[in-house]
């Protein structure tokens, strides 16, 4: 156990009903006290979200990748900045204020984010006040110097790809600053995920970003199951991470083909989706859907793998076609003079924004959830985790070639070692023994009221986290989650400066942050 989480656990308020990590409730010292020790690199902030009258700040132990949830009261709807020493807490900060009408004390950058000034209502969690849905303009911030120009890009994009404004301050062709602008798809998740069914609520997060869907199941399912006590068959656990493997395959496969088509190499496109196309059938094959929505459930999965000669197949065919792409993109110079110290990343950055998924490990981050923490079966499986130090969108690109092996030879082991047996638990016995009769008490009476649940999980972006609080009889009563691209984004501000405007797409590209799963 590191230094700061004892310490964090030795001054608590309260400790939490949250599983498998605590969740503790503490003042407002210690809250700042946590968020310099963020600042100064002693953890890495993993999440930021709030409810009515109170804020909740998730942290990971660099060490051990244990998880750490403080809770600090702001009955007065006031609590300190993080963002105003961590800047990567800011958009996250600024969220909590659209969505709550909480104020953040001193934070560095007050701009609505979320709310455009489109809804009809402010602080829709919170106060919920009716306003005006006339829009506002937004301050982009200023760069300074002659000569400089704006070039302004988005929401509506020429490609049929998600809504994001892009504000670039050039000199010639010489990107200055970039700045993003989103929030053009916020969808309410937080709201749809308070006082549901569990039924609906894993419903809405498998919907949250529909290219992640394996993984935000997932997440929602371990972190349901954490709050409820509920077991999952092992050909269940096993038959999850093949279809994360799948998930992850099918999306690595079309990136590397999309940002070498960002560079005018369309053949790479082409052939790579032809493999990407191969894996969403073998999907739709296996397991009833191209995508595998709403196959992971709480207590299991959906769907059993009756045949496996498919996926062999599969695996085969890929091992057969993917080293020839790769063997075209690594000696193909036109291509590579696009990709080589195009758009770099900083490892320090990488770091301190807790950057996860190819982003960070092509900056030299170590980090991958299927690693540390950690979550069956992975711990019984052998892989490699991909990384490399260059930063740039050649490094990225090689992470997700890296990877896209990993993935198939996790594959073959999954299929060649699946176990027999059930691929569900039924969630109500589970559900009535939590209303066990207690001493002195009535039959039905429930002896928690509520119990919460913290998930991690490594999709193809990132990790992705799901945090949910439940009574019991398994109804959901808040639910939070945070999509790796919530840090990617402001990074991907810092790489493209310094390269020329041309670049920016293979940049955007090789970075593939989620429009739907950042504005939630």
């Amino acid at each position: 156990m590191s230094t700061l989480r004892t310490a964090l656990l030795n001054t608590a308020l309260t400790i939490e009903e949250q599983k498998p990590w605590p969740r503790i409730t503490v003042d407002v010292d210690t809250w700042r006290q946590a968020t310099l020790a963020v600042a100064a690199g002693n953890a890495t902030l993993s999440g930021l979200w709030a409810e009515p009258g109170a804020v909740h700040m998730a942290l990971l132990d660099d060490q051990d990748g244990a998880l750490t949830v403080l809770t600090l009261a702001a009955p007065d709807g006031r609590f300190p900045s993080v963002g105003l020493t961590h800047p990567p807490a800011q958009r996250l900060e600024r969220s909590i204020v659209d969505l709550y009408g909480l104020t953040a004390d001193g934070m560095p950058d007050d701009r609505r984010w979320l709310d455009h000034d489109r809804w009809g209502v402010r602080s829709p969690l919170g106060s919920m006040s009716q306003i005006p849905a006339n829009g506002s303009p937004y301050a982009f911030l200023k760069a300074e110097g002659p000569p400089l120009h704006q070039i302004a890009v988005g929401p509506v994009h020429a490609g049929i790809i998600e809504p994001g404004h892009f504000r670039f301050s050039a000199n010639g062709e010489i990107i200055v600053r970039l700045e993003e602008r989103l929030g053009y798809v916020h969808k309410g998740i937080e709201g749809l995920l308070t006082d549901t069914t569990l039924e609906a609520a894993a419903k809405v997060v498998a919907r949250v970003s529909g290219d992640s869907t394996v993984a935000y199941s997932l997440a929602f399912a371990r972190a349901a199951e954490a709050a409820l006590g509920v077991g999952v068959p092992q050909r269940a656990i096993w038959l999850r991470a093949l279809m994360a493997e799948l998930e992850r395959l099918a999306n690595h496969l079309g990136d590397i083909g999309g940002i070498c088509n960002d560079a005018a190499f369309a053949l790479m496109l082409a052939h790579c989706g032809i493999l990407r196309e191969d894996v969403l059938r073998t999907a739709k094959t296996a397991f009833g859907h191209r995508l595998m929505m709403d196959r992971i459930i709480p207590g299991g999965v959906t769907d059993d793998l009756h045949d496996v000669l498919p996926i062999k197949t599969l695996t085969a065919h890929i091992r057969q076609r993917f080293p020839r792409l790769v063997e075209l993109y690594d000696n193909t110079a036109s291509l590579q003079n696009r990709t080589v110290s195009t758009g770099h990343l900083a490892t320090g950055l990488a770091r301190r924004f807790g950057a996860g998924g190819p982003i960070g490990r092509a900056s030299g981050r170590p980090f991958d959830a299927r690693k540390t923490p950690g979550y069956p079966p992975y711990g019984d499986l052998d892989f490699k985790m991909a990384v490399r130090d260059a930063g740039d969108v050649d490094a990225r690109i090689w992470v997700r070639i890296d990877e896209v092996y990993e993935s198939l030879e996790l594959i073959e082991q999954i299929i060649d070692r699946l176990p027999p047996g059930p691929i569900s638990y039924p969630l109500a016995p589970a559900l009535r023994e939590r209303r066990v009769p207690q001493a002195g008490g009535l039959a039905n009476e429930p002896h928690d009221t509520a119990t919460e649940g913290l998930a991690l999980i490594e999709g193809f972006r990132g990790d992705v986290l799901v945090w949910l609080r439940m009574d019991e009889s398994g109804r959901v009563l808040r639910g939070a989650v945070r999509d790796p691209s919530a840090f990617q984004w402001p990074l991907l501000e810092a790489a493209i400066e310094g390269n020329i405007v041309a670049d920016f797409p293979i940049c955007n590209k090789s970075f593939n942050c989620s429009y739907s799963g950042h504005d939630l």
